[in-house]
């Protein structure tokens, strides 16, 4: 490892904390893309370039979605409700993911993902002045959408904030404790996730020295370590930014996932 790629790690790592605090994404949507164009740097055979970028991105999320959880909790944006039912669906979802990746057409799935993204963006634009209040579903069906927001998000190498979200603000969950209990749940994705990837990875020969199946160590730690100092500076700019701006700063910021993933 180059201490340009080093450098430009520890950036990837500090910006995608900051992201993680504010919006209560992992950073996955922001680690994969940069992880695909810089692993061959590291002279990363290509033929698994994306599987790494993908596993090390849902290990990053761990720490990341993991740091910031503890900085919301300690602020109070944490809504338990939400904890105890999305979280066995997320956890479901999130191993099965990993398994069925393999069996999924790696090109089809950033249109789809694309496409889901855009309308969670359009349709949290349009609720910005809608006073209509939604209630939380049954806890079956919101362990069935946590199954769903695991499943997807797994596939996608992220922790699952693109989706839980705008599915928690749509029904009822303020906007801040959305965004803090969308971090609690991104940890729990990016376990169950990462578990699955490294258990596809001890079937591969072609791994780079430091992987633990297809984790890569050295660029798991090089991103990690900045990213866990500034989710705290996120987490309080969710904390003092209002809902309206909050809001529009997530839409904004899915639109832009949403285009890069459609082009």
């Amino acid at each position: 490892m180059t201490i340009e790629l080093l450098m430009l790690l520890l950036m990837l790592g500090a910006f995608v904390g900051i992201m993680a605090g504010l919006l209560g994404i992992g950073g996955g949507l922001i680690v994969v893309p940069a992880l695909v164009f810089l692993l061959p740097k590291a002279n990363i055979d290509p033929s698994i370039v994306m599987q790494i970028a993908l596993a090390t991105s849902l290990a990053s999320i761990i720490i990341t979605s993991g740091s910031s959880a503890l900085n919301h909790l300690k602020l109070g944006n944490v809504d338990m409700f939400v904890i105890k039912w999305l979280m066995p669906g997320v956890l479901v979802g999130g191993f099965l993911g990993a398994n069925v990746a393999e069996w999924i057409p790696s090109h089809h799935l950033p249109k789809v993902f694309g496409v889901i993204v855009l309308l969670l963006a359009l349709q949290m634009l349009l609720s910005i002045n809608s006073t209509k209040v939604r209630t939380m579903p049954s806890s079956t069906i919101t362990a069935l959408c946590g199954a769903f927001i695991g499943m997807v998000s797994s596939l996608a190498g992220i922790g699952g904030g693109s989706l839980s979200v705008p599915f928690l603000n749509r029904h009822g969950v303020e906007m801040r404790r959305a965004v803090g209990s969308s971090s609690v749940c991104g940890c729990v994705i990016a376990i169950s996730g990462m578990v699955g990837f490294i258990l596809q990875g001890y079937r591969v020969d072609n791994l780079p020295e430091y992987s633990v199946g297809y984790v890569y160590l050295p660029v798991l730690v090089a991103v990690a370590s900045t990213s866990m100092l500034t989710t705290r500076i996120g987490a309080k700019l969710a904390s003092t930014m209002p809902t309206v701006a909050l809001k529009k700063v997530f839409a904004l910021f899915l639109i832009c996932v949403a285009g890069t993933m459609l082009l």
